[in-house]
C-alpha cells in the first residue's frame, strides 16, 4: 500500500511538472449586505485572478472592472499556514501597502466561520483611501512566496475547500456606504479542468499527509 501511495506522489508530481500553468479568476460575495445596490456593484465589478509567477511564487491579482464608482481599500486572507506575504505591486494610479486599519476585515464575524485573518496577511491602501485605492479599471496586485513544497495546486485546493479565504473591503460607492466581500469558492470539477489532471489530487494528498503528520505529532 505504501509502494502504492509513493508511486501515486511521483505520477502526480510527473503531470504536475508537465502541465502548463494557468490563471484561476475568482468572484466575490457580499458579506455585509449593507445596501443591497452597493453588493450587487461590488459582485459584479471586483475579480481576483491567481496566477503562478515561477520560482515558488503566486499572484493575486484583483481588479474593479467598473463602471460604477467603488474603490477597493483593504485585502485580507484568511490562511493557516500556506504562504509567505512577500511583494505588494500597484497599478497605475493605485497606492497599497502591507498591513491595514482596521487589522480585520470588516463584519468578518458574519462568515461561516468567521473570517480570522492571518498575521501579516493584509494590505491597505494608503490615505487618501478613494484616491489611492483601486477605483473602476485599476488594480493591484499581491505576491506570496510559497512555502517549502507548495504549489499552486495547494493553494487553489485550499481555495475549494475554504482552508484559504480572500476577504476585500470596498468604499466609495455613490451611496457613500461601504461593503466587505469574502470570495466565491472554486468549484472542484472547474479547478480540477484549470489545473490539469491529477494536480488537484496531488494537492489532496499533500493536504491529508501533513494533516496526518500533525495528528501523529500530537499523539
Amino acid at each position: 500500500m505504501r509502494k502504492l501511495a509513493i508511486l501515486g506522489f511521483a505520477f502526480a508530481a510527473a503531470v504536475l511538472a508537465a502541465a502548463p500553468t494557468r490563471a484561476v479568476e475568482i468572484g466575490f460575495d457580499c458579506l455585509t449586505q449593507n445596501i443591497p445596490g452597493d453588493c450587487t456593484i461590488g459582485e459584479s465589478q471586483f475579480r481576483v485572478t491567481l496566477s503562478d509567477q515561477g520560482s515558488g511564487v503566486v499572484r493575486f491579482h484583483f481588479k474593479n472592472w467598473g463602471p460604477e464608482a467603488s474603490v477597493l481599500s483593504e485585502v485580507y486572507f484568511d490562511d493557516g499556514s500556506l504562504l509567505t506575504l512577500s511583494t505588494v505591486i500597484d497599478g497605475p494610479g493605485v497606492d497599497f501597502e502591507p498591513d491595514a486599519n482596521p487589522p480585520d476585515l470588516p463584519g468578518g464575524q458574519n462568515a461561516v466561520p468567521p473570517f480570522q485573518v492571518t498575521e501579516g496577511f493584509l494590505a491597505q491602501s494608503v490615505p487618501s483611501p478613494e484616491m489611492n485605492g483601486a477605483g473602476p479599471t485599476e488594480w493591484v496586485a499581491i505576491e506570496f512566496t510559497l512555502q517549502g513544497g507548495q504549489t499552486i495546486a495547494d493553494v487553489i485546493a485550499d481555495l475549494t475547500d475554504g482552508d484559504l479565504r480572500i476577504g476585500i473591503h470596498v468604499i466609495g460607492f455613490a451611496s457613500g456606504g461601504s461593503e466587505s466581500f469574502i470570495n466565491t469558492p472554486i468549484p472542484e470539477p472547474g479547478t480540477a479542468a484549470l489545473v490539469g489532471g491529477g494536480l488537484l489530487g496531488l494537492a489532496s494528498l499533500r493536504r491529508r499527509h501533513r494533516r496526518a503528520a500533525r495528528s501523529d505529532r500530537a499523539a
